[in-house]
């Protein structure tokens, strides 16, 4: 189907969203809740979810590999969680005082990941990321963080620079200069190491240990113990960014997987279970600059200060201790990955069968589409394998309007997808969710071929 056809048809499947998207204009900053959520001819309203499917308003159903932005390992609506959320709610949905389940929860993050020895609760992914530079720097006494290239950490004013491209450039409006992030390209190990030693002050070194845009542009486990040793020879932090890779890649995060030890680490969307929520975790004597001790030049002028008003809410408690005990087995961690595995073959199987310079790549329940439009390259290339790239710039860099209608085509053959062109699986999925989708994806890529937006081989 012609791209206007199918822009055509997309929109006259959703009457009900676009007077949503009417009503929204009139109401909503940005016309949505989330600079991802917007998009033409019309958002996805969602109505319903149910294990890795979902429905819009107006009825349409999606194979569903955005999953909550990636929170949702046990897919949507899972009955544990439910029974959870529903045996809670009845008691009180906020205190403002701690409370049981929010200890529990806090142990079973201890428990699963090797690194927490004290555990402090957020409500985001940012406000993690946020605190531990905060904390990083408290502890250090210096100024600087050393940031890669590519890398999302949320979108406060420390971060939201450097992680599209031009990386070089600014962020967002609004956000003052300042020099005390410093980026880089990710994967040298010397040039970090020359990085940290002319510059200096560094307090610590933050990283997706996925790689860029939890995997987009992926990175070698070495390069992470290489930073680990770097930063421990050189008294700096080292931070894991864990939002999407925490309780994903293993019970214990990317860390867990690799063997590693970060000083600091950042957790969001899994250890919440689906509801608002995250964690700072990390070494006993950092995470000791939260105490109060009742002194009050202490308690003033010698800490660390974080408030939060729904910090470990008993909500996001109930629905984390339900996920982390079953994360905790290993089992749904295991089967995501089995089905993102055998979805990965089955996309990258379509486009060798089409003869399109592209190519499926991913680890763990996470796969990501990379489509080569540089017509150089592709003329150069005798196979699809010459096309594999580590750099930041193609990876993260594909054309905005061929991104665009990639999402807006998948989801008109009924698939919705994460961000730019990847995606997650989770344990609710299942063998027939593959298939369909696959059938989608080349539907998808046929309409992509037929405009010239992909290339051949």
């Amino acid at each position: 189907m012609a791209m206007d056809k199918v822009y055509e048809a997309y929109a006259a499947a959703r009457p009900k969203s676009l007077e949503y998207l009417a009503r929204a204009c009139k109401v909503l900053g940005g016309k949505a809740g989330h600079d991802l959520r917007y998009s033409t001819p019309v958002p996805l309203y969602i109505d319903r979810g149910e294990a890795g499917r979902k429905w819009d308003v107006d009825g349409n159903e999606y194979i569903d590999f955005l999953l909550g932005n990636g929170a949702l390992l046990l897919g949507h609506a899972p009955a544990e969680v439910v029974e959870a959320i529903n045996e809670t709610v009845g008691k009180g949905t906020h205190f403002g005082n701690d409370h049981r389940l929010h200890i529990e929860w806090a142990e079973l993050v201890q428990q699963l990941v090797p690194s927490a020895e004290r555990v402090r609760f957020v409500n985001s992914g940012t406000e993690a990321t946020l605190l531990a530079l905060r904390l990083a720097r408290a502890f250090t006494g210096r100024k600087k963080t050393l940031r890669f290239a590519g890398h999302f950490h949320g979108w406060h004013d420390d971060v939201v620079h450097g992680f599209q491209p031009p990386f070089d450039q600014q962020g967002s409006l609004g956000v003052p200069s300042h020099d005390h992030m410093v980026c880089i390209p990710a994967g040298d190990l010397n040039l970090v190491e020359e990085t940290l030693k002319t510059v200096g002050d560094f307090a610590a070194v933050i990283v997706e240990p996925s790689g860029a845009s939890w995997g987009r542009v992926p990175l070698d486990p070495e390069f992470l113990r290489g930073l680990e040793q770097l930063t421990r020879q050189r008294e700096e932090l080292l931070i894991f960014d864990e939002v999407v890779t925490g309780f994903r890649y293993s019970p214990g995060g990317a860390q867990g997987l690799y063997g590693l030890n970060p000083d600091l680490s950042c957790f969001a969307k899994v250890v919440a279970g689906g509801m608002p929520g995250g964690a700072v975790v990390g070494r006993a004597d950092v995470m000791k600059l939260f105490d109060v001790t009742g002194d009050p030049q202490h308690d003033r002028f010698g800490r660390v200060v974080h408030q939060g008003t729904f910090n470990g809410a008993p909500l996001c408690a109930a629905a984390g201790v339900a996920v982390l005990k079953q994360v905790a087995t290993g089992e749904p961690i295991a089967r995501a990955n089995a089905l993102a595995a055998k979805l990965r073959a089955a996309w990258d199987q379509v486009l060798g069968e089409m003869g399109v310079a592209g190519y499926l790549y991913g680890v763990c329940s996470i796969f990501h589409v990379y489509f080569e439009t540089d017509r150089d390259r592709v003329q150069a290339a005798t196979s699809r394998a010459e096309l594999y790239t580590n750099d930041a710039d193609r990876l993260k860099g594909m054309p905005g309007a061929l991104v665009e209608s990639y999402q807006r085509q998948l989801r008109f053959h009924g698939v919705d997808n994460m961000s730019s062109t990847g995606g997650l699986l989770s344990a609710a999925h299942t063998d027939r969710d593959i298939e369909e989708a696959t059938v989608a994806f080349r539907q998808t890529v046929e309409g992509l071929l037929a405009s010239g937006q992909v290339l051949s081989l």
